[in-house]
């Protein structure tokens, strides 16, 4: 046995099975994303149970699991929708109270802009009170028909509202500021006066004219179906309201696949609804992706200076080893904590006096002294600035001396041996400390709730509006979309599908993201090797 210990198979066997170990729980990880995340979009078979008692429930079943305390027998979560039928989306039933199950082709599904899922079949469609189709089967061929339309005209609403009228709004709050602008300077008659007010009266009229077109559309929607749920409960459902209607037990494959690729792509280009529960998260990605930009910028030259200054300059000592010392800390500290350095210096301190300074006339609305997608952004630059510190640290320590002297000694200063030669030779190490503190920030929540993510944000820190980049925009961020998702939704159990499909994009973006920077340190690792020989 001594001589078994002493060879180091032992230690070899145990390195090895806690590698395995790591690999497992990664693996579990993510087969648990996968499982519940992937299914999301797949249209389920429509169920209709007849029960012992005579009751008569119609649903998708989502779950199957053993009853508490009764050995041997199961019972079905059925989300049975209709929420503002029946009050709630989901009901537990008793497989011993089922008298027969069946699957009827007539029944449908209809995706809507509120209240859920509607589960029914269709009685008849109406336009403008007239009855233009009765029965399932030309009921869904006349919605088919109708829906095209009854979406062109839902999105031309919507383009007015935050097209045409949003640049209105956006020139009579410029116009409203300028005229508090030179009311603060004593400025309240003349010539600017006059063209200011002139041009909000301009504004005004354009404003007057647009909520006409508006009117007009809505007008033209008067198409509506009449669906038939449970219990004889009739729903009349007006068609601008019905995003999709389909009938899954009579697709095939190829149709539910077709309709699970239009459900992924709706997920990750459309704006979310019903309290982020359902519909798109592009402004979460987009709000996610735009931070982790903003903050590497901010981060990597901070960070490599440091570094810079620590190794090449600063002359080693005991203060030089407690700045390391402090420096290692900061990456232990809880991440709430440089969210409340945020809130205090950048937001009330930085931001108030930039509001002070530039932005008096929107006083007492802030401009830069609220959160905002750039004091996140300089938070978690903040927070994340001691890992780029030590990986650039640890790869100006691996490049040899012979290759600064051998610089030195050809006549080179030492901004050029540091500029020419020392920082290509550590870039790759530069992009490992890059790559870890984009995975950090892209997961972190707790600063971000602080200053400046929101659970809807009204618009995004890009538009077409001047200066079109706004970085005092509050946003919206991956992460945050899940706690909110998954722990403050309304309808928990409608939502908890969309917290892992949300997780699993999040880990898409992150593996994506440190795969473009991958790719790039291994490139110039490979530039800088051949160059060495």
């Amino acid at each position: 046995m001594k001589r078994l210990w002493k060879s180091g198979e032992p230690f070899i066997w145990l390195t090895g099975g806690a590698l395995a170990l790591a690999l497992l729980l990664v693996a579990g990880l993510v087969a648990l994303i996968l499982a519940n995340g992937l299914g999301l979009f797949w249209p389920r078979d429509v169920v209709r149970m007849t029960l012992a008692d005579g009751k008569v429930m119609t649903g998708q079943q989502v779950e199957r699991e053993a009853v508490p305390g009764k050995p041997g027998q199961y019972r079905i979560k059925l989300r049975v929708a209709n929420r503002d039928l029946y009050g709630a989306d989901f009901q537990w039933v008793d497989e011993a109270r089922i008298a027969t199950r069946e699957y009827p082709p007539d029944a449908v599904v209809v995706e809507r802009t509120e209240w859920g899922l509607l589960i029914g079949t269709i009685q008849e469609v109406r336009d403008g009170g007239r009855t233009v189709a009765v029965g399932s089967a030309r009921g869904l061929d006349e919605l088919r028909r109708q829906l095209p339309e009854a979406a062109r005209l839902r999105e031309e609403i919507r383009r007015i509202e935050k097209g045409d009228i949003g640049a209105i709004n956006f020139a009579q709050d410029r116009v409203r500021l300028a005229l508090k602008r030179l009311e603060i300077k004593g400025v309240t008659r003349g010539p600017d006066v006059d063209a200011l007010q002139s041009q909000m009266g301009a504004l005004q009229a354009r404003y007057r004219e647009q909520e006409a077109r508006l009117a007009g559309l809505r007008k033209r929607q008067t198409a509506s179906v009449v669906v038939t749920a449970d219990d004889g409960k009739e729903k009349d459902l007006p068609l601008v309201q019905v995003l999709n209607v389909y009938a899954p037990n009579t697709m095939g494959v190829f149709a539910k696949s077709g309709h699970y690729a239009a459900g992924v792509w709706e997920f990750v280009s459309d704006d979310p609804r019903e309290a982020n529960t359902e519909g798109g998260v592009f402004p979460a990605i987009f709000g996610t992706v735009m931070m982790v930009m903003i903050m590497s910028i901010m981060v990597t030259p901070l960070g490599v200076l440091a570094a810079f200054y620590l190794r090449e300059y600063a002359r080693q000592g005991t203060f030089v080893s407690a700045v390391r010392i402090a420096v290692n800390n900061l990456a232990g500290v809880p991440s709430i904590v440089f969210g409340v350095f945020g809130v205090g210096f950048f937001i009330y301190f930085v931001g108030g006096t930039i509001d002070r300074w530039f932005f008096a006339e929107a006083l007492p609305t802030p401009t830069f002294g609220t959160g905002g997608i750039l004091w996140a952004s300089l938070t978690l630059a903040l927070l994340t600035v001691p890992v780029v510190i030590v990986a650039t640290e640890e790869g100006l320590a691996a490049i040899p001396s012979e290759m600064r002297e051998a610089s030195l000694a050809l006549g080179a200063t030492k901004l050029e041996t540091t500029l020419r030669v020392v920082l290509p030779a550590v870039m790759p190490s530069i992009l490992t400390g890059l790559i870890l503190a984009m995975a950090r920030a892209a997961g972190e929540v707790a600063p971000l709730m602080i200053t400046g993510v929101v659970k809807l944000a009204p618009a995004l820190p890009i538009d077409g509006f001047w200066p079109f980049v706004h970085l005092d925009r509050k946003f919206m961020h991956l992460g945050f979309h899940i706690y909110d998702v998954g722990f403050q939704s309304p309808n928990v159990d409608a939502a908890r599908p969309m917290v892992f499909t949300t997780t699993l994009l999040l880990l898409l973006i992150v593996v994506l993201l440190n795969l473009f920077a991958i790719g790039l340190r291994n490139r110039l690792r490979r530039k800088y090797a051949m160059a060495a020989v």
